[in-house]
């Protein structure tokens, strides 16, 4: 008996259950909780960094405006190379006219090599009056460029004749038209947008041939009373250097005598 009460007999510790935690601790979860506890104060800290670089940044930035900023200088004057002191006027050779007609068209001229028509513009025909001698022309001038395609005087022996199947457009011809630079006979049509439009420039046309045929007459009456004040005064200095011959012979005659 008392070998049996010598044995002491060993404790039996209570065996603790396993929880969840003690497995994640067992695999690493413990690490983990304090890796996330690590990163969220890794993130608050880097959150304040955040607002300290944005706040560095701002300053850059607002440092930076300052910097591209031009400083203000002192006013620097350059004398032009060149004055246009001068204004250039263009000149038409119409600033002595006035414009009694004008009428958008479109006008063509016969080309008698090939036996066909040609157009050579479309623009505004116009009818302009000179204001001394009172002459009239008729000049037309081609949309944007302005170039000149028809530019002669409206003479009383002009023929305004209507086109074939068109009751809009005529038919005339011009001994001298200047258009291109040097006289040149031609043979023009000119086309309108509806006929009421081609009456009016037959009015005008023939207006004009009426007061062009008096100005001319008038040129000619002008001319031919200049010539007979010119035949006037040659007759008159033919009777003094007769005069003066006469004269001479006279006083020849009496040196004769006296001598």
């Amino acid at each position: 008996m008392s070998g049996v009460d010598a044995t002491e007999v060993p404790k039996t510790t209570e065996e603790k259950p396993v929880t969840s935690s003690a497995v994640f601790s067992m695999f690493g979860g413990g690490a983990k909780k304090e890796k996330k506890d690590e990163d969220e104060d890794r993130g608050d800290v880097s959150g304040s960094n955040k607002a300290q670089r944005e706040a560095a940044a701002a300053a850059a930035a607002a440092g930076g405006e300052e910097d591209d900023q031009v400083p203000e200088s002192e006013d620097v004057h350059f004398e032009p190379v060149i004055r246009l002191t001068e204004k250039v006027e263009t000149k038409t050779n119409e600033e002595a006219e006035e414009q009694t007609f004008k009428m958008r068209a479109k006008l063509f001229r016969f080309v008698r090599e090939s036996s066909e028509w040609k157009e050579r513009g479309t623009g505004d025909v116009r009818l302009l009056k000179h204001k001394e001698n009172g002459k009239t022309r008729l000049v037309m001038r081609r949309d944007k460029t302005l170039k000149v395609c028809a530019n002669h005087y409206v003479l009383p022996d002009m023929r305004l004749s209507p086109n074939v199947g068109s009751d809009r457009s005529w038919v005339w011809n011009t001994a001298a038209d200047v258009s291109e630079g040097e006289a040149e006979a031609m043979t023009l049509a000119i086309r309108f947008a509806n006929s009421d439009n081609a009456n009016q420039f037959k009015d005008a046309f023939i207006k004009a041939q009426t007061e062009n045929g008096a100005a001319i007459g008038a040129t000619a009456g002008d001319d031919n009373e200049g010539g007979e004040e010119t035949k006037e005064e040659e007759a008159k200095e033919e009777a003094k250097e007769e005069t003066k011959e006469a004269e001479k012979k006279e006083e020849s005659a009496e040196a004769a005598k006296d001598s």
